[in-house]
């Protein structure tokens, strides 16, 4: 698995350096959107916290009184190709199937928030301003080279050296970099040298709540002392699914069994089987998943297993997880939208 990671991050760094060439040789040029573009991106691949830090976005500029959009990619959904809208502020009008499960996810946290998905992002930006909203945020935007960004936030761990989109040199065209808590201070340094252009703040993943999983979305929420000591049975199909087991164990929680799926795994029947089958065996007293994983449960193709049927034998919890920001990052985000007259 490790040696095709390599290969597969080899030739994606290849093929990014190429198009990279191409726009610092001015042979491609990238087009600017009719609205204020915030990029939220990384050099690695998946499981750094982007999901994370657009909606905290989302949720900042909604707290300013204005009209955020998401704009995403819509990986794996079948609106990825042709776009979409999957929320106008007012509605849902799709499902994680469509939009893809992290775009779905931020429409059912922030619905007064627009979210449009397609690997056309200059499309989707002009049907976000048509819509009346004042600003997109452009999830794993970072690669995207086609559209002007106000303002390129990039995730880097330094730490991370094996699954990277492109090299640690690609952090010059960042504005604002942003290190895990863990990284050493001669790092930041050294960063801050090699990027003079850009601000460097720390940052961390915390986990904020767990929410009771229904059919229709989360219910009930408690904090996060309620499964201290408790025997679970933790289950996630993310990119890096040892970092959610290894948050469970840091809340106290006794994790019988840590069942890890592919990246955005879409739950076929058979792994709804798979996972009951060891609830019923080791009878946990909840079972843990992820937010985005949650809204798998949600459509589901067999209802006769899983959540409200004969089958279930411990009730669905799912992680709400949330960045931790130092002021500075707000004042960066005022900056902009000052500059742009959204302030």
């Amino acid at each position: 698995m490790k040696a095709a990671l390599i290969i597969f991050s080899a030739l994606h760094r290849l093929v990014t350096g190429l198009k990279n060439a191409l726009y610092e040789w001015g042979w491609m040029r990238p087009r600017r959107a009719p609205l204020p573009v915030i990029s939220v991106g990384s050099l690695a691949l998946g499981g750094m916290g982007k999901t994370p830090l657009a909606m905290e976005i989302l949720g900042y500029i909604s707290s300013r009184g204005l009209r955020p959009a998401l704009v995403a990619r819509g990986y794996k959904g079948s609106w990825e190709q042709k776009g979409g809208m999957l929320s106008d502020g007012r509605g849902i009008y799709g499902n994680w199937r469509q939009s893809g499960d992290e775009a779905y996810l931020a429409a059912q946290r922030f619905p007064q928030a627009g979210v449009f998905v397609g690997k056309h992002r200059l499309r989707s930006c002009l049907r976000a301003k048509s819509e009346g909203f004042d600003l997109a945020v452009l999830d794993d935007g970072f690669q995207h080279r086609k559209l002007v960004r106000d303002l390129d936030i990039v995730i880097f761990d330094p730490a991370e050296k094996t699954a990277l989109r492109e090299p640690f040199s690609g952090l010059k065209r960042a504005h604002l970099i942003l290190l895990p808590d863990s990284a050493r201070e001669r790092t930041r340094q050294k960063i801050s040298k090699g990027s003079p252009a850009a601000r460097v703040v720390r940052f961390s993943i915390m986990p904020k709540a767990f929410h009771r999983v229904g059919e229709s979305g989360p219910e009930e929420t408690v904090d996060l002392g309620r499964f201290r000591g408790r025997r679970v049975l933790a289950f996630c199909g993310i990119a890096r699914p040892d970092r959610f087991f290894a948050m469970l164990e840091s809340l106290g929680l006794g994790l019988l069994d840590r069942m890890a799926f592919s990246d955005h795994h879409s739950y076929p029947p058979a792994s709804w089987r798979r996972i009951w089958g060891r609830v019923e065996a080791l009878k946990p007293e909840a079972v843990i998943t992820t937010e985005k994983d949650a809204i798998k449960l949600l459509h589901r193709e067999d209802r006769n297993v899983g959540p409200g049927s004969p089958e279930t034998a411990a009730p669905i919890w799912a992680l709400r997880i949330e960045p931790l920001l130092p002021p500075e990052f707000y004042r960066v985000l005022d900056s902009v939208l000052a500059a742009k007259g959204k302030a």
